[in-house]
């Protein structure tokens, strides 16, 4: 790899990494390209970017976009989305498929390095989606409760009159 090609990976991880509050370094040692790619898929899937790239050039990225310091070493694969969760998500859901071969080592979430108990937390969080379908849920109850209660009071009515 030349010089020039390491430094348009730097340039275009910083600029991803800059945009994401959720970075996660998962260890993918083992793993078939099959079962990568599924990895792939299921991202796209949630809005999340995957990329397998060398350890010094996204340790330089992720300094280069004002997140600190990681720690890296071995074979690691990078999530990274715009939200929180996705990425968190992602990544936790295809360790659980994969225990064996796939396993979360860290993240950046918020631009704090944090470990893997704080990532598998993140992806036990509701999405977006699911906290404003219980919000939604939460406001029609009192509607359909006096609903249901003047449905009631119709159906009494009529048999009293009956």
């Amino acid at each position: 790899m030349t010089k020039q090609q390491k430094s348009e990976i730097i340039d275009s991880l910083t600029v991803e990494f800059k945009n994401s509050l959720a970075i996660v370094v998962c260890d993918y040692k083992g793993l078939t390209h099959i079962q990568l790619e599924s990895l792939r898929k299921e991202a796209k899937a949630n809005n999340t970017k995957v990329q397998v790239a060398k350890n010094t050039l996204v340790a330089v990225a992720v300094r280069n976009a004002e997140l600190g310091d990681i720690e890296l070493s071995g074979t690691n694969v990078f999530l990274w989305s715009e939200d929180q969760i996705s990425a968190c998500k992602v990544a936790d859901k295809f360790a659980s498929a994969n225990k064996e071969k796939f396993t979360i080592k860290s993240g950046i979430i918020e631009g704090k390095i944090s470990d893997a108990a704080t990532v598998n937390a993140f992806a036990k969080l509701p999405s977006r989606e699911e906290l404003l379908g219980m919000l939604a849920a939460t406001w029609m109850a009192p509607i359909t409760n006096f609903t249901i209660g003047l449905d009631a009071l119709r159906k009494k009515k009529e048999e009293e009159a009956a």
